[in-house]
């Protein structure tokens, strides 16, 4: 009998004052309020808190960002930048928000036609 996966139903968090060197990956989920200075790779939502801050690539589905991102945002579905948010990077999504306020500088795609999917490495060691 094969266990349940537990992890898609549980969201990963980094919490404030935590942070982080290096690649996260992960099948679920997760909510970041710390630093990260890596890639953020999820078949999941990634939301950045208020006081989270992320340099590098994120790949997701959908993203919701309140904090600070530094880099490059590949949303498949959904990318929502709130209006305490501050990006300098480059945008492909298939759909875009963005909220009064929020500070964006740099490049986007966007449309259901971008050819764009979610990889996850399955890392054997």
């Amino acid at each position: 009998m094969k266990a349940p996966e537990i992890e898609s139903k549980l969201p990963n968090m980094i919490g404030s004052g935590t942070k982080i060197v290096g690649d996260l990956h992960t099948n679920g989920d997760i909510r970041i309020d710390g630093n990260i200075d890596g890639n953020v790779n999820s078949k999941g939502k990634v939301v950045i808190g208020n006081n989270g801050y992320v340099k590098g690539e994120i790949i997701c589905t959908n993203a919701e960002i309140s904090g600070s991102l530094d880099g490059k945002v590949t949303a498949t579905e959904l990318l929502s930048l709130k209006a305490s948010s501050k990006f300098n990077g480059e945008i492909k999504s298939g759909k875009l928000s963005i909220e009064p306020g929020a500070i964006f500088t740099g490049t986007c795609s966007m449309g259901a036609n971008l050819n764009v999917s979610v990889p996850i490495k399955d890392e054997k060691k």
